[in-house]
């Protein structure tokens, strides 16, 4: 699984992405680390830290000069376009988990009322 600590410094940020990552990708907490398919997911969600770890003039949404302000894009900005798609794809490709549970083997309903067929 991925965690915040992988990411960068920045614990706050860092657990931010995570949050939004997984909401794009619930498949996320699923990957087996160093397995190639965990390995994609963490470069993707790094690339995504680093560049809001960074402010770039990407996600710069507004600026003024008179009082010196700057307003920045929301998280989710930075998932847009490839990321987004990218951590889709991951979870699209990952294998399906089995069925969670024990399920009984007899049907008991089948003693109450008896399939008969004619």
């Amino acid at each position: 699984m991925i965690t915040h600590d992988k990411l960068g410094n920045d614990e706050d940020l860092a657990r931010e992405v995570l949050i939004v990552a997984r909401d794009i990708a619930p498949c996320l907490g699923s990957f087996v680390e160093d397995t190639e398919d965990y390995k994609n997911a963490l470069a993707i969600v790094r690339r995504v830290y680093l560049a809001l770890a960074g402010r770039g003039s990407l996600f710069v949404k507004g600026q003024g000069i008179g009082s010196a302000r700057v307003e920045y894009r929301d998280i989710v900005d930075a998932f847009a376009g490839q990321p987004t798609r990218a951590l889709r794809a991951l979870c699209s490709a990952a294998p399906a988990p089995g069925s969670v549970g024990s399920f009984p083997t007899e049907r008991p309903l089948a003693n109450l009322w008896p399939e008969t067929y004619s």
